[in-house]
């Protein structure tokens, strides 16, 4: 008897077309949700620097959300899920999560607890990191040489771990790149707060000698 080869091909056809569409559906629910955590997680780090961490935390639970809906809607598809823009979407969602606990000063969650991947996390603190720069210029501006230097430990702590994570960049997802552009911006970093640190004690020495005296330079 010969096979029914339309009958095959057919059948063939119609499998093809459902786990397309399966994925198709899956790309088109994920990718939107992708783009919103990313926008939330922005906004989270925004609110962060101004000190509104109410704000912050409540973008974060929505950026949460976005993720967990994306994380169950390609749990069947890994060829969705390993397209790149769900690693990115977790990367920023770590990113913000780290930046307000490091601000705020609170305990940081872990990737595990985040529900993201390890490279997408480990590139998050690498961002986090950075972003610290500006809390920390935010700090000196305002004469807070103490919480400051404690946010550049911070940064100091960060770039330690991640100079140790020695693996090819298809399993980190790049984070080479990004703990290289972090030591750029932690000398500087460095440089701008062992300047502010002499020019306090230059100020208090002055004050000193010359208690009635004004500053000898403007305060920032």
């Amino acid at each position: 008897m010969e096979p029914d080869r339309s009958r095959e091909l057919r059948a063939a056809g119609e499998t093809a077309n459902a786990v397309l569409q399966a994925r198709h559906d899956a790309r088109e629910l994920t990718l939107p949700a992708c783009r919103q955590v990313i926008r939330e997680s922005a906004l989270a780090i925004r609110a962060t620097h101004r000190h509104a961490f109410d704000e912050a935390r409540r973008h974060v639970a929505a950026a949460a959300e976005l993720l967990h809906r994306a994380a169950q809607a390609t749990a069947q598809h890994p060829a969705v899920r390993e397209a790149g823009f769900l690693h990115d979407a977790q990367k920023e969602f770590a990113e913000a999560n780290l930046t307000l606990a490091f601000v705020a000063n609170e305990p940081a969650a872990a990737a595990a607890a985040l529900d993201v991947e390890v490279p997408a996390y480990l590139n998050g603190l690498a961002e986090a990191a950075s972003e610290l720069r500006r809390a920390v210029l935010d700090r000196l501006r305002a004469d807070e040489t103490g919480e400051a230097e404690r946010l550049f430990a911070i940064m100091e702590d960060a770039y330690g771990l991640l100079v140790t994570i020695d693996y090819p960049d298809a399993l980190t997802g790049g984070l080479r790149r990004a703990t290289d552009a972090l030591r750029a911006v932690l000398e500087r970093t460095r440089g701008d707060i062992t300047n502010a640190v002499v020019l306090a004690r230059f100020d208090t020495a002055i004050s000193h000698q010359l208690p009635h005296s004004e500053p000898l330079r403007p305060r920032r």
